[in-house]
């Protein structure tokens, strides 16, 4: 009974920091008192196209246009091209459009490409960078790769081209 009012009333200090703005991830707010949302940086800016609400299957989920998975499957230009190593990839959130890699490998948003050695495909993505934990790999990114949706690989990563 002890424990359960000690959690209570830690989650209603925690409420309060984030209602006062004072919680640690919490964004300098404008003139207006607002907080606004930061923009993405615009290489990583794409059309968004959500999939239906109904979608249960990857094709469902998969928004991406036959254009783009042409232009995601193009060879890229190796003069400029980076090895940045190799990272073992999960599936990332199947809502989330685009040809995109989630990956500690970075420290900054840029163009790049994975190959996966397992069909041999390659794939031009955009890079994100993240903190920490593993690298999760688009579910059209992952599909053009023939990569299963549900398996843990290893790809190659590459910056540039």
């Amino acid at each position: 009974m002890r424990k359960t009012f000690g959690i209570l009333g830690l989650c209603g200090v925690l409420a309060g920091c984030g209602a006062l703005g004072i919680a640690p991830d919490a964004r300098p707010a404008d003139g207006d008192g607002q907080t606004r949302p930061q923009s993405r940086p615009e290489a990583l800016q794409t059309e968004t196209r959500r999939p239906p609400t109904t979608a249960r299957t990857a094709e469902a989920f998969d928004t991406t246009t036959a254009e783009e998975r042409a232009a995601a499957a193009a060879p890229a230009a190796t003069v400029a091209e980076q090895a940045l190593g190799s990272t073992i990839v999960s599936l990332g959130k199947p809502a989330q459009p685009g040809f995109w890699l989630e990956t500690p490998l970075v420290t900054a948003a840029a163009k790049g490409r994975v190959v996966y050695s397992g069909t041999g495909e390659t794939v031009q993505v955009d890079l994100i960078p993240i903190a920490d934990g593993g690298s999760r790999l688009s579910l059209p990114a992952m599909r053009l790769l023939g990569v299963p949706l549900t398996d843990l690989v290893e790809v190659q990563v590459f910056s540039g081209g």
